[in-house]
């Protein structure tokens, strides 16, 4: 198959062996010599280990902890302060102490029961709330930045201000539900340990296996498995569970697999975080902001992970899509004794959009402006600064995909439709809802060419098919089938003759991690580069190698000390708009129609675009209406599917919409990030929606039934 045009689609590469069943999962791998893990966790949220007794382990039995670790007793990610098996300290619920190994997983399971750990229960921080209030104590500060206008400036525009609204917000917890739970293996062999299984980040976990095996680069491999789904659970927490699979592979001298059931992969492994996020804006007479000032709260867990890079793209996205004046922001990670929360599809982003989103709708009201036209006034355009003093130097769109929606949405006959409908309705009531919102392609910052170094390779055989060498991991997004259409498209070879087997860091360099909408733009980019390079010096029926490294674009330069310059090298932009009927009886939220439109450079393949559309905005819809997570002490409450209620095909009606052309020129073709953006603009869209058939306001996601209930009884009493 030739490519004429790059969006048409194609099969997907990987499309037969996951219809008929027969691509093997991790859980499925079956090698010699092979036996299973399971963790004894701790029972406390915090406290001290005092002793630990095992009982009699029958032969062919054994336990592995932090005395079989090679190396330092920590999962290198950021910072040192997650523990590989907690040997001193416990932190959260669920923490791993030890691992048993064994043939039989009853047997495992039975001796778990017996391990005997004392421990000294210390008073633990159980929520965001307690933390805010403890933030100045010693170690509960994990990470903050602050940014913007002087506030001294912005207190003299208070003064004299027609009136000053303050505003809190708060998001829940949200879970992956990735389709296959975490699963890892470690194969032993005499001079090497291979570590495969799920993952989206193979150099991530190889850098923390040297560290933990304390060994040479040779003597660790690392290989992705078919990976049935991500979305950010599988960035940063698979490294915990390769250490744990790579040591007890070492210590017991035999290939060692470790797989979670739904239960314990919903209580242990990382979520995204939930947030507080305030707001202080002053208003003229006529409801016009003058400044604003945002603060943010994450509850980072017990570790820090990831979060201080997830606080700083939510900072980065608390102005919106919106141009305000004399903006000020502040945010804080801090530490709770729960479990630790990580990365997850738009990494802090669709926090903060759903509270400016929310924030500005509500201050449409006060002006008693409709909220897409008050959003409107303050929307960025090409050529303005950015809030961190970069520049928005591509042409936005997003005038023309607002535009576009009016008129496929009938926006403005059905808000009179709905106004008609509510007022003859007892029970239903109807409402529509719109966001607006962005995402900053690939790694914040100078991310890219100081810390990943991105490096590519194509290799070409006897028989002149080329293969991918990298280390990004196709995790149902669909990277197998665009990146090569990328290479194939440059080449001018048929589709079919660019093969991308699963990348192993033996054969592969380090192209970075499957993370933050880069894989297409960046390192699609390189691969274009270097199908260029391969084309100019092709010698048919000859073996040729090619590589090529990344290279930054000239930009305002980022100084991540005073939060200045260009965060992002492109900006992605989407437009949602959702219909919803709610019923006042019993709370429940049906969702009517929803219309999106989005602008990511150009489409790599029309078809994988639209199941990123569909797939991204079902998860940010549920976000902020379906998903509830909660933890109790320490504890998450929610330990199935079925208790968390993920959206179901019930829940989701067919989306209406349409990609923007708007060529990027450092991107292959012309594209830019697409995966995180669908997302982003489903909850405060949901919410809006849900407000406006209500005529009331939230101030948190997820607005369940019960949210419902208690605001119509609330108004009810007001009203009475």
């Amino acid at each position: 198959m030739n490519l004429k045009d790059i969006s048409t689609s194609v099969p997907k590469k990987d499309h037969k062996g996951k219809v008929s069943g027969q691509l093997a999962y991790i859980s499925d791998v079956k090698v010699e010599n092979m036996v299973y893990g399971v963790l004894y966790r701790s029972p406390i949220a915090y406290g001290k280990i005092k002793s630990i007794q095992l009982p009699d382990l029958p032969e062919g039995y054994e336990a592995v902890g932090a005395e079989n670790i090679p190396g330092p007793n920590y999962v290198k990610i950021i910072k040192e302060d997650q523990p590989i098996f907690a040997n001193e300290w416990v932190s959260y619920i669920g923490e791993p102490i030890l691992m048993l190994v064994g043939k039989d997983l009853d047997i495992l399971y039975s001796l778990l029961d017996g391990v005997k750990i004392e421990l000294e229960e210390q008073q633990a921080i159980y929520t965001l709330d307690e933390a805010i209030n403890q933030k100045s104590a010693p170690g509960v500060n994990m990470a903050n930045y602050e940014f913007g206008e002087n506030l001294e400036i912005i207190s003299a525009i208070e003064q004299s201000a027609h009136q000053i609204i303050e505003e809190e917000y708060d998001t829940g917890y949200q879970e992956h539900v990735y389709l296959e739970p975490q699963g890892m293996l470690g194969i032993y062999k005499d001079d090497e340990i291979v570590v495969q299984g799920s993952m989206q980040c193979l150099y991530y976990i190889k850098n923390a296996l040297l560290s933990a095996l304390a060994c040479g680069d040779d003597d660790v491999r690392v290989v992705q498995s078919p990976t049935g789904g991500g979305f950010g659970g599988k960035e940063e927490f698979p490294s915990m569970m390769a250490c744990h699979v790579a040591i007890a592979a070492k210590a017991v001298k035999k290939s060692v697999m470790l797989v979670f059931d739904r239960s314990e992969d919903m209580t242990v492994t990382t979520k995204r975080h939930p947030a507080k996020l305030k707001y202080r804006t002053a208003l003229d007479k006529e409801g016009n902001i003058l400044s604003m000032c945002v603060e943010i709260f994450l509850d980072g867990g017990a570790n820090v992970g990831l979060s201080s890079v997830v606080l700083q793209r939510a900072l980065l996205n608390s102005a919106g899509v919106y141009k305000i004046p004399y903006f000020h922001a502040k945010g804080y990670v801090l530490k709770t004794n729960t479990v630790p929360n990580g990365a997850f599809r738009g990494f802090g982003a669709p926090q903060s959009f759903a509270g400016i989103e929310s924030h500005i709708g509500h201050l449409s009201k006060l002006a008693n402006i409709d909220p897409l036209e008050y959003k409107r006034k303050y929307l960025v355009k090409q050529g303005d600064p950015t809030i961190t003093n970069g520049n928005f130097r591509d042409p936005i769109l997003m005038e023309d995909m607002i535009e576009d929606l009016l008129n496929v949405s009938n926006y403005k006959k059905k808000k009179a439709e709905f106004q008609t409908f509510n007022q003859q309705n007892q029970r239903y009531k109807k409402g529509s809802g719109t966001s607006l919102f962005l995402h900053g392609c690939g790694f914040t910052g100078s991310g890219e060419r100081d810390h990943i170094k991105a490096k590519v390779k194509l290799y070409k055989s006897k028989d002149d098919q080329v293969s991918l060498k990298i280390s990004n991991s196709d995790m149902g997004q669909g990277i197998f089938t665009t990146l090569s259409k990328i290479v194939a498209k440059e080449l001018d070879l048929p589709y079919e003759d660019v093969l991308f087997p699963y990348p192993d860091t033996k054969e592969v360099p380090d192209s970075g991690p499957t993370v933050a909408s880069r894989t297409t733009m960046i390192v699609g980019k390189l691969l274009e580069r270097a199908a260029k390079k391969l084309k100019a010096q092709w010698q048919k029926g000859l073996e040729q190698e090619v590589t090529e490294d990344y290279v930054h674009r000239e930009m305002i330069p980022w100084d991540e000390k005073t939060f200045t310059g260009d965060a992002y090298p492109a900006y992605s932009w989407g437009v949602n708009f959702v219909e919803v009927e709610v019923d006042t009886l019993t709370g429940n939220v049906k969702l009517e129609n929803v219309y999106a439109n989005y602008e990511v450079g150009k489409v790599i393949d029309d078809r994988v675009m639209k199941g990123q559309i569909d797939g991204g905005l079902a998860q940010g819809l549920a976000y902020g209406y379906l998903e509830k997570m909660t933890s109790k002490e320490g504890k998450i409450q929610q330990k199935s599917i079925t208790d968390y209620g993920p959206p179901t095909s019930m829940d989701v009606v067919s989306i209406q919409s349409r990609v923007f052309d708007n060529p990027y020129a450092d991107g292959p073709y012309g594209a830019k990030g697409a995966g995180e953006l669908t997302l982003i603009g489903g909850a405060p869209a949901v919410q809006a929606a849900i407000e406006d058939a209500l005529q009331t306001s939230f101030q948190q996601i997820p607005i369940t039934p019960e949210v419902i209930i208690e605001s119509l009884w609330m108004k009810e009493g007001e009203e009475g």
